[in-house]
């Protein structure tokens, strides 16, 4: 079978679904030995230098069955054509024939072959309010369509499965819910590997940590309220909040809150963290914190269950499916309840040891292994299924 696979995303973006999808065929290349991948992107002003073409490269040595396919456009000229405009320029004029197209990304370009597609989550439907209003507009006309032509559907999660259903009438029949995995670099790790990063970054001795784009749904300016009630009782040594990620949008806010609670001392914000650092950065964290507003996964979670850290994160959407038993939930709109729940963390240590040794067994029922299998018996099905009418 020859497989397409718009790589665009694991291209250009270090974390989110660049990431997931980096992560996810690689594991799918690796098991899938009968196919044939190309990997199409678009290329345009992308940094030569760039890691992830560096890591793309070295896949295509590793398994002479995979090759990479620049398109020179930009991502955004790219979507223009195919998504705004709707040019039917299909992907075979760049690829030459395949048999199937995954779109590991919510939307599917213009093509002949049978299609497969990916939804992470639904939060531009749930929470419009909380993302660019340019982005709410593409998805809410883009994914629907996406779904009508698509021969079969994964989600990341129960909860995102029954958004697609609820919100967008898909049969939840048409959609496989296959858990996105964690790659074993994320375990509990001895101080020799952890303190030098420390060292570098500049981290505190004592810090609740925070890892993901800045923006509105992530829930930070509650998390940093919250964190503003602790902080002014903890002093022995004093406990600091961490921030890491890249500014995404309605970021302002975020800022704001630091200087208004007076806590520019105590919130240190790193920008984005190279994947080679996160394993230590989550090692060294006094707890994570991630009380989001919505996820269609929680990828950060998983990774810092699975590096022994005791975690609070919220009690909606698909985080109690991640964490199962092995954190302690809150509700993200109640800023209370998030701080009482960061004094329990911080402070409980019989709590801390339940939670160090919990997260890791956890996060074991989560594999990039076990998701490629079903991603590849989704390929062979998807060969054989009807389209979805029209």
């Amino acid at each position: 079978m020859n497989i397409g696979v718009d790589y665009t995303a694991a291209a250009w973006q270090g974390a989110g679904i660049g990431r997931y999808t980096r992560e996810l065929m690689r594991a799918v290349i690796a098991q899938g030995q009968q196919h044939q991948f190309t990997l199409f992107y678009a290329a345009g002003g992308i940094e030569p230098g760039s890691p992830y073409l560096a890591e793309l490269r070295q896949l295509c040595a590793e398994h002479p069955r995979v090759r990479a396919m620049p398109i020179a456009l930009s991502p955004r000229r790219l979507t223009q054509l195919w998504q705004r405009a709707r040019v039917p320029l299909p992907i075979e004029l760049f690829t030459g024939r395949i048999d199937l197209l995954h779109a590991p990304d919510f939307v599917l370009p213009p093509t002949r072959a049978r299609t497969l597609v990916t939804i992470h989550d639904l939060s531009f439907l749930l929470y419009p309010q909380l993302a660019a209003q340019g982005m709410v507009r593409y998805l809410s006309s883009a994914v629907p369509r996406s779904l009508r032509r698509a021969h079969a559907v994964i989600a990341d999660s129960e909860a995102t499965r029954q958004d697609l259903a609820r919100l967008l009438a898909i049969d939840p029949g048409r959609v496989d819910v296959i858990y996105p995995g964690v790659s074993g670099r994320f375990r509990p790790l001895p101080a020799a590997e952890t303190e030098p990063v420390r060292a570098r970054l500049g981290l505190p001795e004592r810090f609740l940590l925070f890892v993901s784009t800045l923006e509105p749904r992530k829930n930070l300016v509650r998390l940093i309220e919250a964190f503003s009630r602790i902080a002014v009782h903890e002093t022995q040594p004093a406990l600091s909040l961490v921030v890491a990620g890249r500014r995404g949008w309605l970021y302002e806010d975020i800022f704001a809150t630091i200087d208004r609670l007076q806590l520019g001392q105590r919130v240190r914000v790193l920008d984005f963290v190279d994947d080679n650092d996160l394993p230590a950065l989550y090692n060294l964290a006094w707890a994570f914190a991630y009380p989001s507003v919505y996820e269609g996964f929680g990828l950060p979670a998983l990774e810092a269950l699975a590096c022994g850290t005791p975690v609070l994160t919220a009690d909606n959407s698909s985080l109690p499916e991640v964490v199962g038993d092995a954190a302690v939930l809150v509700p993200a709109e109640d800023v209370g309840a998030i701080a009482a729940g960061l004094a329990r963390i911080v402070a409980d240590e019989q709590l801390r040891v339940r939670l160090r040794a919990a997260g890791p067994r956890q996060a074991q029922r989560f594999s990039w292994e076990h998701a490629a299998r079903q991603v590849l018996a989704c390929y062979d099905r998807a060969l054989q299924t009807q389209p979805a009418p029209k």
